[in-house]
């Protein structure tokens, strides 16, 4: 397999089309779509289907697409392998994160400290940032939770209780905290499943035999978070994620111990990777001051 071939392909499947993938590499797109056919022609298999201008990529596409990645990845260690040893820090960095509030100070302090590395943010809940340090798609990711798994090297950074929310017009509005008894039978709206704080709160309620009403589940905080404004039920979030909100009341839950550690992971495989090693170590240099203030 011709090493330019690999490269026209991946750029296709990463990009989503013929013409972004042209401008990311900085090669003509007729020359991609030679590469390409002259890829599917050789080993006789369809990587992509085509309609119009829109591109997906096959069984046989997605199969190739996840060894791609990998070859990639690897290449962006390599480079960076070489250029540490000139004490140079060079290249990419793919983080994921299950959202902004514990990534940002990290980011900002990578960016301030290397701004020649060009950085990348994915956004889903843990169980699929898990999914995208497996398969390459993000070099290093910042969870709320993390199941055992021996491909995956992980650090806790940091602990926060889980809260319940509602609208102001809610009942429970005027309270400041609440008996995780007197959810009983309350309407709630659920983050969906493989939500790291949708474990953790349900954990609790299995714990003390209380019993909630799900009226919705949805895959956002920010759906959440209008459906508990339009009265919909009240909801319940890691205290660090709760903005204030002048038509929300965050209620502390006093008699749970509820909480979402904060962790940073990647392959156990790549944690000695120049640009993942740095990042780790201006992780814990934040979890110290944390722990300080």
């Amino acid at each position: 397999m011709i090493y330019s071939h690999l490269r026209s392909f991946h750029a296709v499947a990463s990009k989503g089309g013929f013409t972004a993938a042209a401008n990311a590499i900085n090669v003509g797109q007729p020359t991609i779509s030679t590469q390409i056919k002259a890829l599917e022609d050789t080993y006789g298999v369809n990587l992509f289907h085509r309609q119009g201008r829109v591109v997906q990529l096959t069984d046989c596409g997605e199969a190739l697409f996840k060894i791609s990645q990998r070859i990639f990845s690897l290449e962006d260690e390599a480079k960076e392998l070489l250029s540490s040893y000139n004490g140079l820090l060079a290249g990419n960095l793919k983080l994921g994160a299950v959202g902004p509030y514990h990534a940002t100070p990290m980011l900002a302090r990578f960016h301030k400290l290397y701004p020649q590395i060009k950085l990348s943010v994915n956004m889903g809940n843990s169980m699929k940032m898990v999914e995208r340090v497996l398969d390459y798609t993000v070099d290093v990711a910042v969870l709320a939770h993390v199941a055992e798994n021996p491909m995956i090297y992980a650090v806790p950074f940091s602990r926060h209780p889980v809260a319940v929310f509602v609208s102001k017009a809610h009942p429970f509005a005027k309270r400041k905290k609440i008996k995780i008894k007197e959810l009983e039978g309350e309407k709630f709206i659920l983050r969906e499943k493989g939500s790291t704080t949708r474990l953790a709160f349900e954990s609790a309620l299995e714990e003390k035999a209380v019993t909630i009403d799900p009226v919705l589940e949805m895959g956002s905080r920010e759906a959440v978070w209008s459906a508990v404004e339009q009265g919909l039920g009240m909801s319940f979030v890691s205290d660090i994620e709760f903005s204030p909100h002048p038509n929300l009341q965050l209620i502390e839950i006093t008699d749970a111990e509820i909480f979402t550690t904060a962790h940073v992971a990647c392959l156990y495989e790549r944690r000695e990777a120049k640009i993942i090693k740095t990042f780790f170590e201006i992780a814990e240099t934040i979890k110290q001051e944390n722990n300080k203030a």
